[in-house]
């Protein structure tokens, strides 16, 4: 189109949608009534876009308006404009997850990783097969990672406060121990002291070598043995199967569902015993950046993580 070097040309979206109205209804009154506007400022408008488009648009033919051939020409494209518009302003209504072909990018602890995937994954073939998954560890600080679009979600203990990261809280977990069958720990009933008097292995990113067990302990003048630390969740649960270190596994409050984080350990034949300690909860839940609040896609991700890690819970 040829550009517009009128002094009027400072165009809005009203402008088309004025130019769509008159030259389909070819009536100042009857565009005024669609639009839901005056008769005189439905003119006004008219005045202008003859100014803008250097042409007179409509003109009278006795009782009636009759379209230019400037006009004539405008109208279909016109009439396309409007609707382009309306699409791009109108709220896009969900999406049909069968039709989403995307690769999502999801960071979690292992042990978070290996209770989402299984479940994700079925998810994903049942109702949205064009959905890829990519499980990263915890391989960056999550904020920037959001904020950058390395990640889309980070599912796990949220430990960053980032004022614009929005967090949703899925699940709330005790720690319980872990030991092989067989375990010294499996017969009798399991006192702190005998918990303390046991071998552990820790999990720590940092390498630490105490944590809330200790402390809880230290309050009934107790210590425990830790014989090695461990980056994952997996690998002391995997050191736990083998021999006789204690490791400890997230699991369900009592009365709730069984959790999808201690499922590892079970297929791994531990056996998982109560602690008598007043130990912190752990609460699980997912991070994302703002700019994937109203996204469909990402809704449906999110949708998908809480059927998994919340039974029974979530949309």
């Amino acid at each position: 189109m040829t550009p517009v070097t009128s002094p009027d040309s400072n165009l809005d979206a009203n402008l088309a949608v004025a130019l769509d109205a008159l030259l389909t209804e070819q009536s100042v009154t009857r565009a005024a009534a669609r639009l839901h506007t005056s008769p005189a400022a439905m003119s006004r408008t008219l005045a202008r876009l003859r100014r803008v488009l250097q042409d007179p648009l409509l003109v009278r033919a006795g009782q009636a308006m009759v379209p230019t051939p400037r006009a004539e020409e405008l109208r279909d494209e016109a009439a396309a404009v409007v609707r382009r518009l309306e699409a791009l302003l109108t709220p896009s209504g969900g999406i049909d997850p069968a039709a989403l072909r995307r690769t999502f990018t999801v960071q979690a602890a292992d042990v978070v990783g290996a209770a989402l995937a299984p479940g994700l994954l079925e998810l994903a073939r049942r109702r949205a097969p064009g959905v890829s998954l990519r499980v990263l560890g915890e391989e960056w600080e999550a904020g920037p990672a959001l904020r950058e679009g390395r990640i889309d979600l980070e599912v796990g203990s949220i430990g960053h406060v980032d004022p614009e990261t929005l967090v949703e809280e899925l699940v709330t977990l005790r720690m319980a121990a872990g030991v092989r069958a067989g375990h010294p720990l499996t017969e009798g009933t399991l006192t702190p002291a005998r918990l303390a008097a046991a071998e552990h292995v820790a999990v720590s990113r940092r390498g630490r070598f105490t944590g809330p067990l200790d402390a809880a302990l230290a309050e009934q003048e107790l210590s425990r043995r830790v014989s090695v630390v461990l980056h994952g969740h997996l690998a002391a649960m995997a050191l736990a199967a083998a021999g006789d270190v204690v490791c400890l596994v997230p699991v369900a409050l009592p009365g709730e569902p069984p959790s999808p984080l201690s499922d590892a350990a079970r297929a791994m034949g531990l056996r998982l015993l109560d602690i008598a300690l007043p130990l912190p909860p752990l609460t699980i839940g997912m991070a994302w950046h703002p700019r994937h609040t109203a996204d469909g896609a990402h809704q449906w991700l999110r949708g998908a993580v809480r059927r998994v890690l919340r039974p029974g819970g979530g949309k």
